[in-house]
């Protein structure tokens, strides 16, 4: 949808379990991804749209949320 992550539904999940919880669907913008990990409590983060249509580049998305201090691999 490119309106961002379900970050009520990410947030019970992620409090409900002990597993890492993967975000997939709904990002549209850098910020989206950061509120999926900070808000959301997502410890993987996936989309697929931004990327196709060229919105965002994956290293711009990386480089973003590595700037406001969340960990990622950069591969």
């Amino acid at each position: 949808t490119r309106a961002g992550f379900d970050l009520p539904f990410l947030r019970a999940i992620a409090d409900a379990v002990t597993v890492p919880v993967v975000a997939s669907g709904g990002a549209g913008t850098l910020e989206h991804f950061h509120e999926a990990v900070v808000v959301g409590g997502a410890r993987i983060l996936l989309a697929a749209s931004v990327f196709h249509f060229r919105t965002l580049r994956i290293q711009e998305v990386k480089a973003y949320l590595r700037e406001r201090g969340v960990p990622v691999h950069m591969k």
